[in-house]
C-alpha cells in the first residue's frame, strides 16, 4: 500500500467535509453520527469496518445505542492525510445509505 499523503495546508474542510470538525491540536477529524436505532448504527459500523479493512486505515470510534462517535487521524504521520479524507468521505456516504 502506498504511503499516505498529507493533506495540503489550505485543504478546505468546511466545504469538502462540512459535517466534520477538525481538531488542529490533535490532527484529528471528528464527527458524531446519529441513526434511528442501534440496528442502523451497527449497519453503519459494519460498512465502515469493511472499508477500513480495505484501506488498512481504522477509525477510533465508539458506539452508544444509535450514536457513533468517530475520530480519524493518520497517527504514523502525526497529520491528516488522504486516507483520513477517503475514510471520512466513505463514512458520510455510508451514513446517507443507512439513513435512506
Amino acid at each position: 500500500m502506498p504511503k499516505p499523503k498529507p493533506l495540503a495546508n489550505d485543504f478546505d474542510f468546511a466545504t469538502i467535509l462540512p459535517d466534520w470538525y477538525v481538531n488542529q491540536a490533535t490532527q484529528e477529524l471528528e464527527r458524531v453520527f446519529l441513526f434511528k436505532d442501534f440496528k442502523g448504527a451497527f449497519e453503519f459500523m459494519t460498512l465502515c469496518a469493511n472499508k477500513a479493512e480495505e484501506l488498512d486505515h481504522h477509525p477510533d470510534w465508539s458506539n452508544s445505542w444509535n450514536t457513533v462517535s468517530v475520530r480519524l487521524s493518520t497517527h504514523s504521520m502525526k497529520a491528516l492525510t488522504d486516507l483520513d479524507f477517503t475514510m471520512a468521505s466513505a463514512m458520510d456516504q455510508f451514513a446517507i445509505q443507512v439513513l435512506s
